[in-house]
């Protein structure tokens, strides 16, 4: 009898930490993880995931608590909803409608891929939806939901099938995410402000640490005055940020059950993100919190980084040793389709310039895997090259929000296919 090791949610805490360390030591130790821009969390995250699954049925099994987890997930993508300010949204408009017209396309081309191979493999072509776009574009949460719906209408091991295929799917963004986006940058001699083919250097910058969300901030105007930042000390201020986000979050939480009650099938985020969204234009038309963005990007970024740290710990990956040859066969394609998009329509159609090399990059994240898949892609790369705001604007907006409501009502069109 194999016995089950249960960890807390304060050890799965302290693992996370002791993941970005080890994410950051593993990358100064193997060149080769920083020439691929996989960032740090997920060098330190698949570490813990492959020990886990050397161990399993072996020696000890490991049962994670994922309430911190999910929690962080919330928080995170809270502080994306924090920086959705309307005039940012106002002055990036149409590079969000363009990318949403690509992911959508791109769901649409998952499934098209998945029922045609799965057709081709005589079986159920709505297993290749499981394969596509549920799993892939919409994420575990996504895989959840419909799994059931589609063991009700028939589809024997969909809930397996999604599943599995969404952990495949996180693995594979966070490795080839990054990558995709310094090789755009590099064959393209690219830089932030410089036209494709104009850059003097091919060589990165170096690295910067959590300041460079700043940068960003500065960049896209949200970092505040140097008389607002006076106003109150730094504590409070980060006080106020983190009250402001608790608020978000629960109030979101509310409307998110109230979705789900009305048969609104969306991630568990949403409510927050949009709660969120409402506070800060609210905050910037009235002053009521003097939201701190800076402190915002900060706290967004530790959030993100002991998330994916802990999404790797609780990932089942043992689950695709169990995957069948077709659903391997399905999967492989949909990782081989996703790369030509990001390299061709992605880049080409947001601009062929640096930040479209990096909104590729995220794009790949939340294509494959999870907004968070997309996010640590792009901070690696802005870490390296430099920033590229209008990639850190569209990209979270698109992956974390609007595709999900594209892609329910692709899901739905096509699961209606025979």
């Amino acid at each position: 009898m194999i016995p089950t090791l249960k960890l807390s949610a304060v050890q799965v805490l302290g693992l996370a930490c002791l993941g970005v360390l080890l994410g950051g030591w593993l990358k100064r130790k193997l060149p080769l993880l920083d020439r691929l821009n996989i960032p740090v969390s997920i060098a330190g995250g698949m570490v813990f995931a492959l020990i886990a699954l050397l161990l399993r049925d072996r020696y000890v099994n490991l049962d994670a608590d994922d309430v911190l987890r999910d929690m962080l997930m919330v928080a995170f993508m809270t502080t994306i909803g924090l920086g959705a300010r309307l005039k940012l949204l106002r002055d990036g408009g149409r590079q969000v409608v363009l990318l949403l017209v690509i992911g959508s396309i791109g769901a649409f081309l998952q499934n098209l891929l998945g029922m045609g191979l799965a057709k081709a493999m005589s079986l159920d072509p709505r297993l290749g939806i499981l394969a596509g776009s549920v799993a892939l574009t919409g994420g575990p949460a996504t895989a959840i939901a419909w799994g059931g719906t589609f063991e009700q209408r028939g589809v024997v091991g969909a809930a397996a099938v999604g599943m599995a295929s969404a952990t495949f799917g996180i693995a594979v963004a966070g490795l080839i995410g990054g990558y995709i986006g310094g090789w755009l940058i590099r064959r393209h001699r690219l830089a932030p402000g410089r036209p494709a083919g104009t850059a003097r250097d091919r060589g990165p910058r170096p690295a910067q640490p959590l300041g460079s969300a700043h940068e960003i901030a500065l960049s896209l105007g949200n970092a505040p005055s140097p008389s607002d930042a006076g106003l109150r000390p730094a504590p409070q201020q980060l006080l106020a940020t983190v009250i402001v986000m608790g608020v978000a979050m629960g109030i979101g939480n509310l409307l998110s059950l109230e979705m789900k009650h009305l048969g609104v099938l969306l991630p568990s985020y949403i409510g927050a993100m949009i709660v969120a969204a409402v506070i800060r234009n609210l905050d910037d038309r009235f002053e009521f919190a003097r939201i701190s963005q800076p402190d915002v990007d900060s706290l967004g970024k530790i959030a993100l980084y002991l998330f994916i740290v802990m999404a790797l710990l609780t990932l089942r990956l043992w689950e695709l040793s169990h995957l069948a040859l077709p659903l391997v066969v399905i999967l492989t394609a949909q990782v081989a389709l996703c790369w030509l998009m990001c390299v061709t329509m992605s880049y080409w159609v947001m601009g062929r310039n640096y930040e479209s090399a990096v909104i590729a990059s995220g794009f790949c994240g939340f294509m494959l895997g999870i907004t968070a898949n997309a996010i640590a892609c792009m901070e690696e790369l802005v870490e390296k090259f430099g920033p590229a705001p209008q990639a850190f604007l569209v990209v979270p907006v698109v992956g974390a929000f609007l595709i999900d409501f594209t892609n329910s009502m692709i899901i739905t069109a096509m699961a209606n296919l025979r």
